[in-house]
């Protein structure tokens, strides 16, 4: 009932998986400042974290976003075809040489692919010595388990075993809890099966500004004059972000051949 009360009125009742709904979720991003704010903040962290020197940049579900104003080149991808889109892929089978790319990047789209594992196959075997894989996730904390349970539309199953899931839908089949569960809870196991990349950062953010922005399904529940406010409060209390984090900034840097990073 909550959740109908709060949707956004251009995007309720449709079809998230209809590209149509991407194309519109674009609109909504440009179109509220406190959101568009979040993602100029995330895209700025994405691009920080990328490696220097050769080699392309590939952003897979480029989707609503506009990371490409952040990095000049970057190659972006869907997994339908969309506006503004330049590749359709699937990041299972990535259409790239070995070692052609510098880095791979991402916003909130891991948790959607349904094999995790041929992703991380796919992007080891294009990434050169040094390159980057560097996202923004869903995270998991008791705040945002609270949240993501009973607030957002995706599914959050921090208990599940698979690292993917098995939901029909390009955008509707998700785990939001899979980039935790992958590189916190399945640490050990993710250094195991993949030690040519290295889990160079995860910092949990944001409780608070991208829940009271409405995000892109629902409506804006705070003014945009509001957002250094939120900033400075989530600021404070970033000693306890695996408490309270609902996000974080993921990046994995694929080691040199000498097995350093």
């Amino acid at each position: 009932m909550l959740r109908r009360l709060l949707a956004h009125p251009l995007t309720r009742g449709l079809d998230i998986d209809d590209p149509a709904t991407t194309a519109l979720r674009r609109t909504i991003v440009q179109s509220k400042p406190f959101l568009k704010r979040i993602y100029e903040e995330w895209y700025r962290n994405i691009a920080g974290a990328l490696a220097c020197g050769q080699g392309a940049v590939l952003e897979i579900g480029s989707g609503a976003g506009f990371l490409s104003d952040y990095i000049p080149g970057l190659i972006t991808s869907e997994i339908f075809l969309c506006q503004e889109t330049q590749i359709v892929l699937d990041g299972r089978a990535l259409p790239f040489a070995n070692g052609s790319l510098r880095g791979i990047v991402m916003t909130n789209v891991l948790h959607h692919i349904p094999e995790v594992t041929s992703f991380l196959k796919q992007a080891t075997r294009c990434l050169r010595a040094g390159g980057v894989i560097a996202m923004i996730e869903p995270w998991y904390s008791p705040w945002s388990r609270l949240i993501y349970t009973h607030l957002h539309h995706e599914p959050f199953y921090p208990e599940a075993g698979e690292w993917g899931h098995s939901l029909k839908g390009p955008l509707s089949g998700a785990n939001g809890a899979l980039p935790w569960i992958i590189f916190e809870r399945d640490r050990a196991i993710f250094e195991l099966q993949f030690p040519e990349l290295q889990v160079s950062r995860v910092e949990p953010l944001m409780p608070f500004r991208y829940l009271v922005s409405g995000g892109v399904s629902m409506r804006t529940l705070m003014p945009a004059w509001t957002f250094p406010i939120w900033t400075r409060l989530e600021a404070g209390i970033k000693t306890w972000m695996n408490t309270w984090g609902m996000f974080a900034l993921v990046v994995l840097t694929k080691r040199d051949p000498a097995g350093s990073s």
